[in-house]
């Protein structure tokens, strides 16, 4: 059954311009563990939820040490035990990754364990290196999942939606928890399946999304210069479906306000960047301490970078914050913006959401 709009349109609250909502990374800091940076993130969710913060997105990665995010369908089921309506997702599952069945029966799962606010997002990146991409697939082929990705799409879906035409080798299989069930001899099913998402940090996905009438979430954080092209490119593709009537998109953007004058989130900024430098230098490790990168080194090189890096990062104080985002909302006209906060300390991405929501004015659950 194809999603409801209300599951996927959200409600601006206070004074923000669009819903907002959060991506989570589950970073960990040099000297945390990923038991306490699990820990921040049910913090979150909770405060997103008691906030009126829309969704609450986990992100996919592999082989990082410093992002344990790489069993979202795990991490959600864990969020969902201890919320009760904020809609939890993925932001995304790497779909070339996964069997479809597989992920159609752990969202379905999620489904069952949290009915009406689970949502699926899908991206076609592995979220990790190539070596460990085969590691993952099991092939060397790693063309092929990307090439493949409109395929084992289409494939995922009709598992959800359990609709496999007569004769197809799959039309006896069935994705459980599922529609199955209610057609079962005395089945009933919740009506609800999670809404699909398609991720990008390029034209395919927005393209793809809007030729199919599917959201579209696109990762401005880490592919700034793309925004306005992809938004573009999907606003006009889009065909109406049974999924939306008209396009909706949120972008991805990395937002972290502090009490101060904006000096500690500098810091923090600083060190996230160091963390970026290592890994896209093929040295991924735990998040720097800020004292650890106020004392680095950085080559003429490694500065460009950052500086490059931290000007699509929107930081420093509270009304810094919000003014960076009002007009980033303006310039792209997006339907949610979809906060990320990467820092060293849980407490200063936890506290940070806090400022956000009173700078606009969310409720107070």
């Amino acid at each position: 059954m194809p999603a409801n709009h209300d599951e996927i349109r959200g409600t601006a609250h206070g004074t923000a311009p669009t819903p907002l909502s959060v991506l989570d990374l589950v970073t960990v800091g040099a000297g945390r563990t990923a038991t306490q940076a699990l820990r921040t993130s049910v913090d979150i969710a909770r405060l997103a939820e008691r906030r009126g913060f829309h969704r609450y997105w986990v992100a996919e990665h592999h082989s990082m040490p410093g992002v344990a995010s790489s069993s979202p369908a795990v991490i959600l089921a864990h969020l969902a035990a201890h919320t009760e309506r904020v809609r939890l997702g993925s932001g995304g599952v790497m779909l070339p990754n996964h069997a479809p069945l597989v992920i159609a029966e752990q969202f379905g799962t999620l489904e069952a364990m949290a009915p009406g606010r689970i949502d699926l997002g899908l991206g076609r990146a592995p979220g990790t290196d190539g070596a460990t991409a085969a590691a993952l697939r099991r092939t060397d082929r790693l063309n092929e999942g990307a090439d493949d990705f409109p395929q084992q799409l289409a494939e995922l879906t009709r598992f959800l939606d359990d609709d496999f035409p007569d004769g197809h080798p799959y039309s006896r299989i069935h994705a459980v928890p599922g529609p199955v069930q209610a057609t079962s001899p005395g089945g009933v099913q919740d009506p609800h399946r999670p809404p699909v998402w398609l991720l990008g940090s390029s034209g395919f996905s927005a393209r793809l999304a809007g030729v199919l009438g599917l959201p579209f979430a696109f990762a401005h954080h880490f592919s700034a210069q793309n925004t306005i092209p992809a938004l573009d490119l999907y606003r006009e593709s889009f065909r109406p479906s049974e999924v939306l009537d008209k396009p909706y998109a949120l972008i991805g953007v990395s937002a972290l306000a502090t009490d101060d004058d904006g000096t500690e989130a500098r810091r923090q900024v600083m060190a996230a960047a160091l963390n970026m430098v290592r890994l896209r230098t093929g040295r991924p490790g735990l998040v720097p301490t800020p004292e650890e990168a106020e004392a680095h080194r950085f080559s003429e090189m490694e500065r460009d970078f950052i500086d490059s890096w931290n000007s699509n990062v929107i930081h420093g104080t509270v009304d810094e914050v919000r003014s960076g985002l009002d007009d980033l909302h303006k310039r792209t006209g997006v339907d949610e913006l979809m906060l990320t906060a990467n820092a060293h300390s849980g407490e200063v991405r936890l506290r940070s959401y806090e400022l956000i929501a009173d700078a606009y004015g969310l409720p107070q659950a």
